[in-house]
Parts: structure tokens; C-alpha cells; sequence
């Protein structure tokens, strides 16, 4: 019975004060890195205008989320080696040195020359600079996440866990609003003169705030716990490969998040372009839909982190997938009726059927891996995922729009990768209910 005992996971004992702390650290680190990665898909219009001036609209546009899409293909790269590291020398560290890498790249957007100044040598630096951006953010997801379930009180890592989603929803709605802000006020020629800088240049501040509260918070008990142990793997990667339990897991990560290609990528980062470019809206209509319902999925995220506390991740999930299946296709109608207020309506009641899927995907994924490889395994197959159908989906539409000229080809990608990801979800052994592993 001893010998049975000392085998089961310790669950955490965390203070409430420390709990907040930590939130705040990884919310406020979460909120830079996602302002700094989204920014880029907002200003696409004006940014396809500064660096590829000689192409048409519909070209330009293309061009730009092609170098939105080539950065996913890092994340891959920045998940294998921050994870490693994460997992070797501690997931605080990391999050410290993800957030100086992705301030530095976007800022650095912000002052690059146009292509009018430098030529071909604007969008290859622009590009160079997404890929920084893009290896960053490869270690930014799968380690905060971990950071956070693995200081949270039992019973409540779907809550805390989705705090940290909010925030990458606020931020999101940040550089809307910016973005929408800005485009009002100064109008096309003043943002493609010199108020496309700006946005990027929030960064500095954003980082500095991040980095600040970020080195000031210590490492998560789960990890300090196997340290203090000897426990810690000397190749966490190589480790959940030779593990058929850890293959299996990392299968599962690559093809749980196939719904955020459709709500993440499209409902959010790509839909102020698309309604412009596709829908005829103006720009600002555009970014004011997403508005809207980035406020409707900031408002359910933490409903359904807390209910997946209480029912499981898989009841949550499928939840989601299903209504996703069910109401993609009207809810994308009443977007393409040229009606704001019923455009606002489609795209509001989207975001919070998606809230099911963004608001428990992580903390599922977290539970799938123990401490010793976690931060490794859960940061290859996510970024995978995102790179295979989540960074290459506003391209992907673009293309499949230009080729077929059916503009519902989103409502249609959002009806196959929800009905992906419920399959995936139901291989899943739900574990919300026991602590996490660490070995």
C-alpha cells in the first residue's frame, strides 16, 4: 500500500497570493507575445502596400499572410529548442528569454524601410524578422501553459489555465482597435506614410512591462519538485519519442487543435481582410465585427475553463466541435449579408462556440504529458499543428477563394477542422480530474 501511495502524482498546495502572481506573469507575457504576433495579420492591407507596392490589392494581400504563413513554420524549430531548455534549465527562464525575442523582432518591424527606400530587401527583412517572431512564439504557448497548470491549485487548472487565453484574446482586441483606431483617424495615406509603424512600436513598452514581471517570479513546483529529485530528462525529447504512451500524446496534440485553423487563424486574424477584400465592408467595419466578438470570447472563456473543472476537457471540447460543425455555415451567412449588426450577430456567436475549444485545448494538452517531458512533447505536436493548419489558413482562404470564387470557403474550413478535432477528442483519456504527472 506504501509502495502504492508514493507512486501516485503529489497535487500542488499554492497559496492564493502566489497563484495571482504567477497568473499575472504568464497573462501579461501571453498578452505581448500574441499583440506582437497579431498586429502583422491586422495591418495586412497596409503593410501589402508599403512592401510590395508594383503587385495588385488581391496580390499584396497574399504575399503578406504568405510571410504571416512562412513564420508558423518556425514555431516547430523555436517549441523543439525552447522546450528542450525548458525542461532541462527551467520553463521561468525560457518565458523570460521568449519575450525579449519577440519585443525585439516587432519593434524592429516597426522601423524598418519600405520597400519605396531598400527595394526587394524590405519584405526579405520583414520576412526574417516574422520568423523570429514565429520561433519565439513556438516557445512561448506550450511553456506559459505548462507554467500555469503547474502552479495551479488542484481542481482549478482549466480556470486558471484560460485566464491566460483571455488575455490572448484582449490582446487581439488591442491591435483591432489600434489598428481600427488608427486607420479611422489618420486614414490611408498618413498609415501607409508612417502609421503602419506605430502598432509595431507599442511593442518596446509591452516587452519591458512583460520582462519585468516575468524575472521577478520563480519556477513551478512540479519542476523545482523533479529537480530537487535528480528527476530531470537529459533529452526530454528524444525521451517522449522512445515512449509509445508519449507518441501517442504527441499524435493527439498535432490533431486536437485543428479547430483553432478555423477560429483562431480565420474567425479572428484573418476576418478583418476578408471582409474588406471579399465582403465589401470597410476596413474599419471589419475590425469593428472583431471587436465585437473578440469581446464575446474574452467574456466565455473563463466559463468554460471552469466548467471543464468540473465535467472534463473531452465533454467541453466535443461540445464545441459539434456546435462548431452545426453553426459554421449560418453563422458565416449572416457575416457575408453586408450587415454589420448581423455580421456582429454570426461572428459573435462563433467566438463563443470556439471559447469551448480555445478555453480548454491547453490545459487537455498540458495534462496529456508529465513534467519531465512536458514543455518538449506538448511544444512539438501544438506547433506542428499550428504551423500545418493554423498559420497557412488565411492563405489557404485566400487561394481557395481566388481559385473557386466561393466566398463561404471559410464556413466551410471551419465545418472540416471542427469535425477533425471531435474525432481527435475522442481518443483522449480525460484527466482533469487527477493531478499532473511528473514523471
Amino acid at each position: 500500500m506504501t509502495a502504492v501511495a508514493a507512486a501516485q502524482p503529489a497535487p500542488n498546495v499554492v497559496d492564493p497570493r502566489t497563484a495571482r502572481k504567477v497568473t499575472l506573469a504568464g497573462c501579461v507575457g501571453i498578452f505581448a507575445e500574441l499583440y506582437d504576433n497579431g498586429i502583422f495579420g491586422f495591418m495586412a492591407g497596409t503593410l501589402g502596400v508599403v512592401f510590395f507596392p508594383d503587385a495588385s490589392n488581391a496580390v499584396q494581400v497574399q504575399l503578406v499572410f504568405l510571410g504571416y504563413a512562412v513564420s508558423f513554420f518556425f514555431r516547430p524549430l523555436g517549441g523543439i529548442i525552447c522546450g528542450h531548455l525548458g525542461d532541462r534549465i527551467g520553463r521561468q527562464r525560457m518565458l523570460v528569454f521568449v519575450i525579449m525575442l519577440i519585443s525585439v523582432a516587432t519593434a524592429a518591424i516597426g522601423m524598418l524601410p519600405t520597400y519605396a527606400s531598400i527595394g526587394i530587401a524590405a519584405p526579405v527583412l520583414l520576412i526574417l524578422l516574422r520568423v523570429l517572431q514565429g520561433f519565439s512564439v513556438g516557445g512561448e504557448a506550450s511553456g506559459a501553459m505548462s507554467f500555469l497548470a503547474e502552479h495551479a491549485p488542484e481542481g482549478k487548472r482549466g480556470l486558471y489555465t484560460s485566464y491566460a487565453q483571455i488575455a490572448s484574446f484582449l490582446s487581439l482586441l488591442t491591435g483591432t482597435l489600434i489598428a481600427a483606431g488608427m486607420t479611422s483617424g489618420l486614414g490611408s495615406d498618413a498609415m501607409e506614410s508612417w502609421g503602419w509603424r506605430v502598432p509595431f512600436l507599442l511593442a518596446i513598452p509591452l516587452g519591458v512591462a512583460g520582462l519585468y514581471i516575468r524575472k521577478r517570479i520563480s519556477d513551478t513546483p512540479n519542476f523545482n519538485r523533479l529537480r530537487e529529485e535528480g528527476g530531470l530528462s537529459k533529452n526530454p525529447l528524444k525521451e517522449a519519442f522512445t515512449s509509445r504512451e508519449h507518441r501517442r500524446a504527441m499524435l493527439l496534440a498535432l490533431f486536437i487543435p485543428l479547430m483553432n485553423g478555423s477560429g483562431y487563424y480565420v474567425l479572428f486574424g484573418y476576418m478583418p481582410t476578408f471582409m474588406s477584400t471579399e465582403l465589401h465592408f470597410s476596413k474599419v467595419q471589419g475590425l469593428l465585427v472583431t471587436s465585437a466578438s473578440l469581446v464575446a470570447i474574452s467574456l466565455a472563456i473563463p466559463f468554460m475553463g471552469r466548467l471543464s473543472d468540473r465535467i472534463g476537457r473531452k465533454k467541453v471540447l466535443s461540445g464545441a466541435a459539434i456546435a462548431m460543425a452545426a453553426l459554421g455555415i449560418p453563422c458565416y451567412l449572416l457575416i457575408g449579408t453586408g450587415n454589420v449588426a448581423l455580421a456582429v450577430l454570426g461572428a459573435s456567436i462563433m467566438a463563443i462556440v470556439f471559447a469551448g475549444h480555445t478555453g480548454v485545448i491547453h490545459i487537455l494538452l498540458v495534462e496529456l504529458f508529465p513534467t519531465r517531458v512536458r514543455y518538449s512533447a506538448y511544444g512539438l505536436g501544438y506547433n506542428v499543428s499550428s504551423a500545418l493548419f493554423g498559420g497557412t489558413a488565411p492563405l489557404l482562404m485566400t487561394y481557395l477563394i481566388a481559385q473557386t470564387g466561393n466566398v463561404n470557403m471559410p464556413a466551410f474550413y471551419a465545418v472540416i477542422t471542427a469535425l477533425g478535432t471531435l474525432i481527435a477528442v475522442s481518443r483522449v483519456t480525460d484527466k482533469a480530474h487527477l493531478p499532473l504527472r511528473d514523471k
